[in-house]
């Protein structure tokens, strides 16, 4: 790599790679009225399938693609996957029938598990320990941040070209993905390197993760801050809108607190080669718990207390959750990868599509408990939030063990 590509220049095509599976999910958001009253007038709730469509099946290709990708390459299995990606896209773009947009979504979460996922493992074949953890952080920042101003996207796209429009936009976006890849990023993975796709070698991978303490509680730690974030943007838009009655202003509020909360990365970028990642995850988890107990405090006092300094708080705490994505995702992903050079692509489909399912379970009934009060939203992320310190610190008195 180093002969045709810098380390700014990777991360941001990483950081690409990863702002698929946002821009494919945030961006729909907009359209979802348009697409129900055209494709489902006598149920226009039926919309809302798109999403989840996505997300199946990109929870099926993450299980795949890093396995395919020890066993063929890095980069064939990006450029098979974008090819399932543009095609979905332009069949969903043509479709006159709901049924067949659900379909091609699931199609498209498939391909798009290829770049996320293979993205991580090109990480880990070219880097490790805290330098890849520092850079891994730079390019997470898109995990917090895209998905703040993708919906405005997509509501411009829709502005000009109406909601079939967002998916030649996915077309283009991919498009120039893998060009650039293809341009620019050797591939990583050497033939020598490469596993035979055979199930016993697979499940024998799948065993040899599950056997290692810190991988087994990074992976838990992982599913639970993936929960925490997941429940904050499952439910702030109802908080927003039943509690503050700022339903207009949300985007903007959305967008700045993204903006400011994306910070996290930069700074765990900074200090994580000094500090290391297991402290960095520890003290984001223990300030997450002092944030959330302030909240719950507000929350218990009610109505005395001013609803602007009420709210205030709440985008504070909002913040904050956003904050600890930054600094927990990448460093858990990191620690989760370093032992695991060898199967790097098992590993990251592994540990990407437990967390993820599982974050999502976690996340789902918390979110159905909303009943226009902060209690909820603050018992949940406290609960995730207190087990995560637990974990992390039985993680610390591992590696005490390990390293006296």
């Amino acid at each position: 790599m180093q002969n045709r590509m810098s380390r700014p220049e990777f991360v941001a095509l990483i950081a690409m790679m990863f702002a698929t599976i946002a821009f494919s999910i945030d961006s729909m958001l907009p359209a979802l009225p348009e697409i129900g009253a055209e494709l489902s007038p006598g149920d226009t709730n039926r919309a809302q399938l798109i999403l989840t469509a996505f997300v199946l099946g990109m929870g099926v290709g993450t299980f795949f693609t890093g396995p395919l990708s020890d066993t063929f390459g890095r980069k064939p299995v990006i450029y098979a996957g974008s090819i399932i990606y543009i095609v979905a896209s332009a069949v969903a773009w043509a479709s006159s029938s709901l049924e067949v947009v659900l379909a091609a979504r699931v199609a498209q979460g498939l391909g798009a598990a290829a770049p996320r996922i293979v993205g991580i493992a090109i990480m880990r074949d070219l880097f490790s320990g805290r330098v890849m953890a520092r850079m891994m952080s730079i390019a997470m920042m898109i995990f917090t941040i895209f998905p703040a101003f993708a919906p405005m996207m997509g509501a411009g796209i829709i502005a000009l070209t109406g909601w079939r429009g967002i998916f030649l936009a996915f077309i283009l976006f991919s498009l120039i993905s893998i060009a650039w890849m293809g341009l620019r990023l050797p591939e990583s993975l050497a033939r020598e390197d490469r596993r035979p796709f055979r199930a016993p070698l697979m499940l024998g991978a799948v065993r040899e993760m599950f056997a290692n303490p810190t991988v087994r509680l990074s992976i838990m730690v992982q599913t639970l801050s993936l929960a925490v974030l997941f429940t904050m943007i499952i439910m702030v838009q109802p908080v927003y809108d039943v509690i503050f009655d700022r339903a207009d202003s949300f985007p903007f509020w959305f967008g700045a607190v993204a903006l400011v909360s994306g910070s996290a990365s930069l700074l765990n970028a900074a200090v994580v080669v000094r500090v290391g990642m297991r402290r960095i995850v520890t003290w984001s988890f223990g300030a997450q718990i002092g944030l959330t107990g302030l909240v719950l405090i507000v929350a218990g006092m009610g109505a005395d207390l001013p609803l602007d300094l009420h709210f205030g708080v709440f985008v504070a705490w909002q913040c904050g959750v956003f904050f600890m994505a930054g600094t927990t995702l990448g460093n858990l992903s990191a620690i989760a990868m370093e032992p695991m050079g060898h199967i790097a692509g098992m590993a990251a489909s592994v540990i990407g599509g437990i967390s993820t399912v599982l974050a999502a379970l976690i996340a789902a009934p918390v979110g159905l408990l909303f009943n226009a009060t902060l209690w909820p939203l603050a018992v949940g992320i406290f609960a995730m939030s207190v087990i995560g310190f637990g974990l992390m610190l039985r993680m610390g008195r591992i590696e005490a063990r390990q390293f006296p």
